[in-house]
This record gives C-alpha cells, sequence and structure tokens, in this order.
C-alpha cells in the first residue's frame, strides 16, 4: 500500500505559477505508475496528467498540454505538477493517485488504487 500526501496548493491570479507536490510512503513507488487528477466544484473528477514508472512515458488532458508538466524523483518518493500560464479554469482539488501494483501510465481514474487527500488549487481572474 502505497500513502500520498500533497502540498503545494494555493492562490494565484490568472497567469502565474504553481508547483505541486506529492510525496509517497512505501517501497514500491519507483514501480507504479502515477498521476494527477483534479475535481472543481459541480463537475466530475477528471484527468491532468500521468507519467509511468520510470518518467519517460508521460500523457496530458488537452486543456493542460504544452502548460503543465509532470515529473517524478523515484529516490525521494516524490512526483512533481508544474503548473504555468494558470487559467481561472483550472481552479479545483488536484489529487495525486498511483496505480497498485502496473507501471504502466493510464489516464482513467478506476486504474488507480491509491489516492491523496488531495490539495487546493484557485487561480482568480
Amino acid at each position: 500500500q502505497v500513502q500520498l500526501v500533497e502540498s503545494g496548493g494555493g492562490l494565484v491570479q490568472a497567469g502565474g505559477s504553481l508547483r505541486l507536490s506529492c510525496a509517497a510512503s512505501g517501497r514500491t513507488f519507483g514501480t507504479l505508475a502515477m498521476a494527477w487528477f483534479r475535481k472543481a466544484p459541480g463537475k466530475e473528477r477528471e484527468f491532468v496528467a500521468t507519467i509511468d514508472w520510470s518518467g519517460g512515458i508521460t500523457s496530458y488532458a488537452d486543456s493542460v498540454k504544452g502548460r503543465f508538466t509532470i515529473s517524478r524523483d523515484n529516490a525521494k518518493n516524490t512526483m512533481s505538477l508544474q503548473m504555468n500560464s494558470l487559467k481561472p479554469e483550472d481552479t479545483a482539488v488536484y489529487y495525486c493517485a498511483s496505480r497498485r501494483t502496473s507501471s504502466a501510465s493510464s489516464d482513467r481514474d478506476q486504474d488507480y488504487g491509491n489516492w491523496g487527500q488531495g490539495t487546493q488549487v484557485t487561480v482568480s481572474s
């Protein structure tokens, strides 16, 4: 079982940047694919970005492509999401997630068995 804790959320003006971090416990972190999802008020949870076990394969939602960058450091058991050129529509609670046993990245939330508690990101216009 991998436990995940997000940090780095906050309030930022449109056009600004934030960097989210996800700290993981558990010796299997380096073998698991990871992802970021987000949930805005009144909306379904949606995929943001995913990264495979090695960090060599990444994928992004169209809405964040070119603005967000996902990365990981397996030596430190951490994953990050660098968010640039933020827009008000990026406002949401952001969650990091890991797959239970698979090293392959996925954009489907049902493929992820471990979730953090979430961190709020608010972008003002």
